[in-house]
């Protein structure tokens, strides 16, 4: 069955709720093992209304692979694109631009054709664990707000300074004011860089939900070879997803659209997450492919 509006639920609030999932290369429990990797967006539309693209974090992709991209999804279907590395300060060495306008101006023109098809939904910019609360960091935030010019952007950070509770309100209201959608975690809360769960909407039209996973004892060793395998190697329960029903439910009441994106896939467990969350929600839903049984 093809993707159409009934996978986003709309009640008695004023908003809609979208789920999705970071990328689409990595779920094989969606459509199996061995579909060509140019098939996948389009299988992966079948059963989700909105995807991440995080290759853009690694490297600013061409017109080319996002006009591709807008063409194998449905006409509602919606993008997130994750802001590359070097715009929000992870790229501490070279990066392959003459200076920052031309890195922002790259990106911009890079994603124009989902903005010409009307499926971009925000460019998330995720601040690194580093980027604390201070006077020079809310002037870059500031600065690569302008760069973006008019293209709806959402912020995350990772470091709890932002949040506490002598800087919640105040965090929030300069998020209102200059034009950030809230991009909301649900992560382990691991010391100093991690934040809490603000259910909080800085923008009347988009929220974004990231959902990190709660593996707590792993959240900080970053760097070694198989980090990101670790780091989100956890699945959501029943009653863990029960409880983000029921937050959803009350921040669709407070904003037009609701994004919430499954960032859980170390272990596979990414897109398992979401349809059972889309069931709690009462949206229809797709069987994945059947599991291969092993021999041994």
């Amino acid at each position: 069955m093809p993707w159409n509006a009934g996978r986003c639920l709309q009640k008695g609030g004023i908003g809609m709720i979208r789920i999705g999932l970071t990328g689409w290369g990595d779920h094989d429990d969606l459509y199996g093992p061995g579909l060509d990797a140019k098939l996948k967006l389009k299988a992966y539309s079948r059963f989700f209304p909105l995807v991440e693209v995080d290759s853009s974090f690694y490297a600013v992709q061409s017109q080319e692979n996002f006009a591709r991209w807008s063409a194998s999804t449905p006409e509602d279907f919606a993008f997130v694109v994750k802001a590359y590395q070097g715009m929000t300060g992870h790229s501490r060495g070279k990066i392959p631009f003459d200076d920052t306008e031309s890195m922002f101006f790259a990106f911009r023109r890079s994603i124009e054709p989902l903005l010409e098809a009307g499926k971009l939904k925000c460019v998330l910019f995720q601040y690194p664990p580093w980027f604390d609360c201070n006077r020079v960091n809310v002037e870059l935030l500031r600065e690569a707000k302008m760069r973006m010019e008019d293209i709806p952007v959402a912020l995350e950070f990772r470091h709890q300074s932002w949040f506490t509770p002598q800087m919640r309100d105040k965090t929030l209201t300069f998020m209102t004011r200059e034009g950030w959608i809230h991009s909301i975690c649900d992560e382990p809360q691991a010391g100093e860089g991690s934040v809490p769960t603000v259910l909080a909407p800085t923008n009347d039209a988009v929220t974004i939900v990231r959902m990190h996973g709660r593996n707590t004892a792993n959240w900080n060793k970053g760097g070694g070879p198989n980090w990101r395998e670790v780091r989100y190697l956890y699945r959501y329960n029943e009653a863990e997803l029960a409880e983000w029903r029921d937050h959803l439910l009350a921040l669709e009441k407070q904003c037009k659209e609701i994004c919430l994106i499954f960032n859980n896939n170390s272990g596979g467990d990414a897109a398992s997450n979401g349809l059972e969350l889309m069931k709690l929600l009462g949206m229809p839903t797709e069987p994945m492919a059947p599991r291969q049984l092993d021999l041994f």
